[in-house]
């Protein structure tokens, strides 16, 4: 898939070293439920075994041609938010380097327009944590809606319990958003 400065392709384990560049910051990974990356070959291993999965993407900027981040579409049994075959899940993380530059909305924009008109979605969900305001404001900037609180989410790989909040959006609202009819 492809933007306008972006292109949506899946990871390589090429890709390793820089991707170890941005989920070793502790700043990326902890606040989305996951560790620092510890390693190159820690990378390397989650390109293989988490990554290297259906509808995960690597976010590459056009101009280097190198990942910056990561964004995928959680479906069937991969998602907690929902139960249903036309809804899923939309994740995400980025560089800090790249923050406040609009990346996260613009891939958000193409793997919603995925979602709803490839894959047949009929809702997008998304989550984030009690005090990730940052994924709060993607989700708001690509129309997604409030929809719940949860007091105590497992987060299974900081070994912690947090406040989740839920946000979704509809075929219809990304369609009204997009100003189809």
């Amino acid at each position: 898939m492809e933007t306008e400065r972006l292109l949506l392709r899946e990871w390589k384990e090429s890709d390793a070293e820089t991707l170890f560049l941005y989920a070793s910051d502790p700043q990326v990974g902890p606040i989305a439920g996951w560790p620092p990356h510890t390693g190159v070959e820690n990378s390397r291993e989650i390109i293989s075994k988490v990554l290297a999965v259906p509808e995960t993407y690597a976010i590459v900027l056009k101009k280097t041609g190198l990942p910056v981040g990561c964004i995928s579409l959680k479906l069937d049994d991969k998602t907690n938010l929902t139960e249903k075959d036309d809804e899923c899940e939309i994740g995400y993380w980025l560089g800090v380097p790249y923050w406040g530059q609009g990346i996260m909305t613009e891939a958000g924009n193409e793997i919603l327009r995925h979602a709803f008109e490839d894959l047949g979605m009929k809702k997008v969900w998304a989550g984030y944590y009690d005090g990730n305001l940052r994924s709060k404001r993607v989700q708001e900037k690509l129309g997604m809606v409030y929809h719940h609180t949860s007091q105590e989410v497992p987060v299974p790989l900081m070994n912690e319990i947090r406040i989740g909040h839920v946000n979704v959006i509809s075929r219809e609202n990304w369609c009204e958003k997009q100003g189809i009819h």
